[in-house]
């Protein structure tokens, strides 16, 4: 019997989790590159970003796109865990996490042996999401104390102050970033009918198979 669009079980992903996932990439990268001019007005490391990579032209600027495309990023946010919320989505692909099943999958992962369920994830898909979740809320959490550090007191409280939450800030966004960049290559690796891991398997079974 074919499964509905909008099943959590079937291979592919709703409509809505994918234009979420597509907008989300549009809302990561402008923030990734108005973050990179804004740090460049006040770096905390020892370099700077070429000013190519930057978004805004000058820190004024920089500062107007972070903000105006971090509502969408929030906006997006909410609108994907509603959904995924009311139909089951994320506790039927991600929350149904147990240690045993994260060890085995681990171990199987070393020795490239993994394979992605097309039904769902597999143990280390779902705590890499999850994890990825959660980077978000505290991504959104540091920018609020970089935004409004004494109306946000508790927050920068948690964070060890305005420093320390520019650290907790600056290292949040380059693992989002290269999240960002490992999974949309292997996106576009596949074609949209095949799932990306499945893609990925099906490409070392063939080398297998030619060895």
């Amino acid at each position: 019997m074919r499964q509905e669009k909008n099943d959590p079980r079937s291979a592919g992903h709703p409509v809505v989790v994918r234009l979420t996932h597509w907008i989300n990439v549009f809302a990561m990268v402008c923030m990734v590159m108005s973050g990179m001019g804004i740090y460049n007005a006040h770096p905390i490391l020892p370099f700077r970003f070429p000013e190519e990579m930057t978004l805004g032209g000058w820190l004024g600027g920089s500062t107007a796109w972070h903000f105006a495309v971090m509502w969408l990023f929030v906006g997006n946010g909410v609108v994907y865990l509603a959904f995924g919320t009311a139909t089951n989505y994320l506790r039927k692909r991600m929350l149904t996490l147990r240690l045993g099943d994260l060890l085995r999958d681990l171990g199987l992962a070393l020795t490239f042996s993994l394979r992605h369920e097309a039904h769902g994830y597999n143990a280390i898909q779902k705590i890499m999401y999850l994890g990825v979740l959660l980077l978000g809320v505290l991504m959104v959490g540091s920018g609020l104390v970089l935004w409004k550090p004494i109306q946000f007191g508790l927050l920068t409280a948690l964070l060890g102050g305005f420093d320390s939450a520019r650290i907790v800030h600056f290292t949040g966004m380059a693992a989002l970033l290269g999240f960002l960049v490992i999974h949309v290559a292997m996106v576009a690796l596949c074609s949209e009918n095949t799932a990306v891991h499945d893609c990925w398997c099906e490409t070392f079974e063939e080398k297998k198979g030619k060895e």
